[in-house]
């Protein structure tokens, strides 16, 4: 954690002075009414959540030192239920949807909650982050935190927010993805960068998901970059895993001037020419990237501006081909001929296939994202081009993928175009009961009942007697 600047830091004083001499204050500490403290959250949370914003944007790894000082009682408790939803997410989750270690950072602030003099005031608006939090928290965890919370009524209130639905995984899953969501426009991630290689391994994964939820956003990131630059430079990581995926999300996120291209090449081409299997574990690396939205052909222009393409090994093999799509466009004759030699003369299993195909896919969506229900006719044309690659990578994963588009978007036309005598529908129709039957996404009788109409029911009025 990094101690918060100067510049934050008395910004927050002169906030925090400010609710003390807030009339608002006032009028709550003397009347004790609900609406006296409302009306000091409109005042003074607005002001907060924008130097909230502001360090998560230039400094998010002073966010922890942020928020730390919030809990002193000059703040009176102002903003600490969105700090306690963002501590609640911060935390690292496995597949199990488990912190992956204890989250302190989320007890520390809910504790101070349970201590502060405006508990019932702020209890309104914590229910759902404690539920969400112990659901993600193991049974030992919970029963330590209950110890330390002495009030009885504090400590039943926390006791009904534990839930044993979520005892089950697909029960964490959705409350955890819906309580996401509510997050998604936010940016409260934040990670510490280590300086070691016994702090490197247990905490790399928690740094891997902050650069990554930042790349995606497309933050703002020149405060890390000499954070970055120290993790490459040092020479204990060099030949790791870890190091591995720091040089792939460096290279292809990060804008480097010519100084720093140079650096980074000289690490990439050091780890690429001494680290066994560096073009299939950086590759596979890759593959796991393209499922991040903030992917684009940004990320292979850096790349391909940095690398030895002269070298022969899968990682060239791969930007030669990526670069080719992206001069002349995937719909060009020229690029679907190469990528089909391309295919033809490796493996479809192979890493350097399955990026290729996911870099297809990420064209796709991208095209598909930006039609509107009017251009069906322009998606009706360009489903040419995707039955054209999907014979060539013949592939069934990449071929749900592009159905799952496909269906996603005909299902939004059929929201639009209700009336089935209209044109519309009837095109929307024919297009499916004919393309979707040869794409082998539906079946005959699939599509049948797709546009099946459904008889709506009768309502049965009861007689009164």
């Amino acid at each position: 954690m990094q101690v918060l600047e100067e510049k934050y830091y008395n910004r927050l004083n002169e906030i925090a002075a400010a609710i003390q001499e807030s009339e608002n204050l006032a009028s709550y500490l003397e009347e004790e009414e609900d609406e006296f403290y409302n009306e000091l959250r409109q005042e003074f949370e607005p002001m907060l959540s924008e130097l909230h914003h502001e360090v998560a944007s230039e400094a998010p790894l002073q966010l922890d030192a942020f928020e730390k000082l919030l809990l002193e009682d000059p703040f009176e408790g102002l903003y600490l239920p969105r700090v306690l939803g963002f501590a609640v997410l911060r935390g690292e989750i496995n597949d199990q949807y488990r912190y992956v270690r204890p989250n302190d950072h989320f007890k520390e602030i809910l504790l101070s909650i349970c201590k502060s003099v405006h508990f019932d005031q702020l209890k309104k608006r914590i229910g759902q982050s404690i539920s969400v939090g112990f659901a993600l928290s193991s049974d030992i965890w919970i029963t330590n935190l209950m110890s330390q919370v002495e009030n009885k009524r504090i400590r039943y209130f926390l006791q009904q927010q534990k839930n044993d639905r979520f005892r089950d995984l697909k029960g964490r899953q959705d409350i955890y993805r819906r309580y996401s969501n509510q997050f998604r426009n936010e940016q409260y991630h934040s990670a510490n960068f280590p300086s070691s290689i016994n702090e490197m391994r247990p905490n790399f994964s928690a740094l891997r998901q902050f650069l990554l939820k930042r790349f995606e956003v497309g933050s703002n990131n020149e405060s890390l970059n000499d954070k970055i630059y120290a993790f490459l430079n040092n020479t204990a990581f060099q030949g790791t895993e870890e190091y591995l995926e720091m040089l792939a999300m460096c290279g292809n996120y990060i804008d480097l001037d010519p100084d720093n291209r140079l650096k980074f090449a000289t690490h990439f081409e050091r780890e690429r020419r001494s680290f066994r299997e560096f073009d299939v574990r950086y590759l596979r690396f890759l593959v796991s990237l393209y499922d991040f939205p903030g992917i684009s052909s940004s990320n292979d222009e850096r790349m391909l501006a940095t690398i030895d393409k002269a070298w022969k090994d899968k990682i060239s093999d791969y930007y030669r081909i990526s670069e080719k799509i992206h001069n002349l466009g995937y719909v060009h004759p020229d690029a679907i001929e190469a990528v089909q030699d391309f295919y033809n003369s490796h493996k479809g299993l192979s890493v350097e296939s399955e990026c290729l195909r996911q870099l297809i896919y990420v064209y796709f969506e991208r095209l598909m994202s930006g039609f509107t229900e009017n251009e069906y006719t322009d998606y009706f044309e360009i489903t040419k081009i995707f039955g054209v690659y999907m014979k060539i990578f013949d592939n069934q994963k990449f071929n749900q993928d592009v159905k799952k588009l496909s269906m996603n978007y005909i299902q939004s036309l059929l929201k639009v175009f209700t009336d089935k005598r209209g044109k519309d529908y009837q095109d929307i129709k024919k297009f499916v009961s004919t393309q979707f039957v040869e794409f082998e996404w539906l079946s005959e009788k699939e599509v049948v009942e797709m546009f099946k109409t459904r008889r709506k029911r009768k309502k049965v009025e009861e007689e009164q007697l």
